[in-house]
């Protein structure tokens, strides 16, 4: 199994298979629209401005899981994302991430990375880094910001 074998719901109701993704390196962010994390968007998008062009994605994932911080439907996320941050990558249906119900890819993620292995997602904003073979590089936990991740997409990339 590798990433490329999950799929996922756009905001638009659309299946897409990750498969789509490969030879890009990714970044797949779960998010929130209410959360102390969010300004996080901004740099977020700044990297995906910088590095697109390059072969790097942003895929993000609202989740509503951690004290109730992205209540609104996907439409109204989108709108947010976009209206506040300018966010331009792919944002994808509200998901589970842990739990019971917690979505597959999620599951994959957090049992098959090399950091924190089986441990459940903590909070939003938390990220994982593939590299274009699928492979997951690194986790980051939530106040790790984007700016700090950039030379690890950097290394990827070349």
């Amino acid at each position: 199994m590798s990433v490329y074998d999950y799929e996922v719901e756009s905001m638009s109701d659309h299946k897409i298979l990750l498969e789509k993704y490969k030879g890009k390196v990714l970044l797949i962010v779960n998010t929130a629209s209410k959360c102390g994390y969010t300004p996080q968007f901004d740099s977020l998008q700044g990297l995906y401005e910088s590095y697109n062009d390059e072969g790097f994605e942003i895929l993000g994932f609202p989740c509503n899981q951690f004290l109730h911080q992205d209540p609104e439907n996907n439409e109204k996320i989108l709108e947010f994302c976009q209206v506040n941050y300018g966010v331009s990558f792919p944002m994808f249906k509200k998901l589970k991430v842990k739990g019971k119900d917690i979505h597959p890819l999620f599951d994959y993620l957090v049992n098959n990375s090399p950091d924190y292995t089986g441990k459940k997602v903590k909070w939003n904003f938390e990220k994982f880094l593939i590299d274009s073979a699928g492979n997951i590089i690194k986790r980051y936990r939530s106040k790790v910001v984007p700016e700090d991740i950039e030379k690890d997409i950097k290394k990827l990339l070349t």
